[in-house]
């Protein structure tokens, strides 16, 4: 089994969140592609086999097995460019769901786009809410009301908190144990925390406890499913949205989001590619 690694979301050549990918004429073992992800330790790792025109698609964080995740069709993006030149691929999710990435390499340059299952969204309500704040040690006040709580989904489910202040968001901590339970409780793959320096530029960070991992440096699913949050709330994105991530944690990320004005469609999702040395910190 060939594993590429790739950190995907870089920003200005640094940074990225680190995945692997691996190409495959069919699937191996579930077991198999469990193990190679928790060997790798990245947030996830994306299994890519080629059925005629499209690439059947499953992703695995070290724990488990997750229904869609970004950073990693980013990098698939880039590898398949790599491969088989630039173009959009045809993707086919583990539950049937059609999607597609566009991977492009130019000189010594590498990035991709990923066009997002459909997006929807709920309001929270107060009990999940309480229970939310009290594992991340937040009160109601520290909450911006104009982005009320939400359960919200891209391709994935999270749990949206808002923060009013950028302090608060880089105060995030949280019990390992107690965030496990929260998200695998709730059904989420993260418990998302952003701040709105602007209507169109937002600060993010996502806790991802029920895959394994304390933090997620960059999640690609979580910034689709914020999107399709903004567009509910008649937020006045602008068409567009620039999402800072995984700079609490030393690992700068750019995830930039294009969205149409129609409720529930996918939204592209975009960002640089650089190659990532195994066992390095991106």
């Amino acid at each position: 089994m060939h594993i590429q690694h790739f950190a995907a979301f870089s920003r200005d050549g640094q940074g990225g969140n680190p995945a692997g990918v691996v190409l495959l004429d069919q699937f191996p073992d579930d077991e198999i592609m469990q193990r190679t992800a928790a060997d790798l330790g990245y947030s996830e790792t994306v299994f890519a086999a080629r059925q005629a025109s499209q690439w059947q698609v499953r992703y695995f964080a070290p724990t488990s097995e997750v229904p869609f995740c970004g950073h990693a069709t980013i990098a698939l993006g880039a590898a398949l460019a790599e491969a088989h030149g630039n173009g959009a691929y045809p993707l086919v999710l583990h539950d049937g769901t059609a999607i597609a990435v566009e991977g492009r390499v130019q000189a010594a340059s590498m990035s991709a786009a990923l066009r997002s299952p459909a997006t929807h969204s709920q309001a929270l309500d107060a009990e999940t809410t309480a229970r939310v704040l009290d594992v991340f040690g937040y009160r109601i006040d520290d909450l911006d009301s104009r982005i009320p709580p939400a359960r919200i989904h891209g391709g994935a489910s999270h749990l949206l908190i808002a923060l009013r202040d950028a302090e608060a968001l880089a105060a995030m901590q949280y019990q390992f144990a107690a965030g496990r339970e929260l998200m695998l409780e709730q059904g989420v793959a993260t418990v998302g925390l952003v701040h709105a320096e602007s209507a169109q530029r937002f600060l993010a960070r996502h806790a991802f406890a029920g895959g394994g991992v304390y933090e997620d440096p960059a999640t690609g699913a979580g910034a689709a499913a914020l999107a399709g949050y903004l567009r509910d709330l008649s937020w006045p994105h602008g068409g567009g949205l620039e999402i800072l991530q995984g700079q609490h944690m030393g690992v700068p990320c750019r995830i930039e989001v294009r969205l149409g004005a129609r409720p529930g469609e996918g939204v592209q999702v975009a960002g640089e590619v650089r190659p990532h040395q195994s066992g390095k910190p991106a």
